[in-house]
């Protein structure tokens, strides 16, 4: 079952699990430079509103309705992150785990192969949640993705375009398994609730044309991680799926009546504020090396310069000083020095 709850796609498989649930929230954030440099994460700034397509289905266009799913707006050459959520199972001291199929325009952004139903261990075209906290854009090598960054179909700057020649889809498809019972529970054994409540207390979660499509933009530092469990281990008989279309934002005033968010600030506005950027690692979980496929993907700027056009704004360079470290990089005994 998929429900749009206080705008965050909700799966849930009762069937599987009483508490087997997975939440997306789709986070506006900066535009990194397209620069060539490899830059940190850049701030949330908070999440885009959600509609069910259906509730407007006289001025959507038909093969949104097709699809069915939800929309969301995004002004051309904004970037988006994807938040993910598990519920956490009490108890159990551990998060539901569950396998994320992302796609953009029917490009799966992990391993930059066209779609194709199911998942597939090699190479691997999912993330596991929670293992896997967030998802900024398509994974070109070890260590680095290309952020999602919105343009509209048929300029050619989409991966959609790059690696089928054509614009036909767009939007975000996203299909969520869940792991097997039993084997959550083998791998997850009850435990002593005294130990139990003190892990769920200190458990912080990270938390023109109408059709648009995901462009790479510039590079940023972020891992994919491999699959820690057994591919068996997924229940791959049951799944949702969910289309997430991108209107323009003038097309969501159009559609909706309602003001799309307001334009982000550039990076280097940001920056300039003394505002902190973000860094990420778990030094207990491996990253997947990169696909060959997205690696060969040429950046807006890139295509732009090509095609001889200014397909982005504001894409001067920064320095980024003030750096917030995320993740567990402490050894058991360390304290954490914060700030004051």
């Amino acid at each position: 079952m998929i429900e749009l709850k206080r705008d965050k796609l909700v799966f849930s498989f009762p069937e599987v699990h009483p508490e087997a649930r997975f939440e997306i929230e789709f986070e506006r954030t900066l535009r990194i430079p397209d620069d060539g440099r490899d830059h940190f994460l850049p701030p949330g700034l908070g999440a885009f509103p959600l509609k069910h397509v259906d509730d407007f289905a006289d001025g959507v266009p038909a093969g949104w309705l097709e699809h069915g799913g939800i929309m969301l707006p995004m002004h051309q050459a904004e970037a988006m992150w994807l938040n993910f959520h598990s519920a956490y199972i009490r108890g159990r001291g551990a998060r539901y785990p569950f396998a994320v199929k992302i796609a953009a325009g029917k490009i799966d952004a992990v391993s930059g192969e066209q779609w194709t139903n199911g998942l597939h261990g090699v190479p691997q075209d999912y993330l596991v949640v929670p293992k896997q906290p967030w998802l900024d854009g398509f994974c070109v090598e070890k260590g680095i993705i290309r952020q999602f960054v919105a343009m509209p179909l048929g300029a050619g700057y989409t991966a959609e375009e790059q690696i089928t020649g054509k614009g036909e889809i767009g939007g975000l498809q996203i299909v969520v398994y869940p792991m097997k019972r039993e084997v959550f529970e083998r791998r997850f054994p009850k435990r002593d609730r005294r130990d139990s409540l003190l892990e769920e207390q200190s458990c912080i979660s990270m938390a023109s044309a109408p059709d648009m499509g995901l462009a790479p933009g510039g590079r940023m530092r972020q891992e994919i991680y491999e699959d820690p469990f057994d591919f068996d281990d997924w229940d791959r008989s049951r799944s949702s799926r969910c289309f997430v279309h991108i209107a323009n934002s003038l097309v969501w005033r159009a559609i909706t009546g309602e003001a799309p968010p307001t334009v982000p600030p550039t990076a280097a506005v940001y920056t300039a504020a003394d505002l902190p950027w973000f860094d990420y690692y778990d030094e207990g979980a491996a990253a997947l090396e990169g696909s060959d496929i997205l690696k060969q993907l040429r950046s807006i700027i890139e295509l732009g310069r090509a095609k001889r056009e200014t397909p982005v704004p504001e894409n001067d360079g920064i320095d980024t000083p003030r750096v917030v470290r995320l993740g567990d990089r402490r050894s058991r005994n360390q304290v954490r020095e914060g700030m004051f």
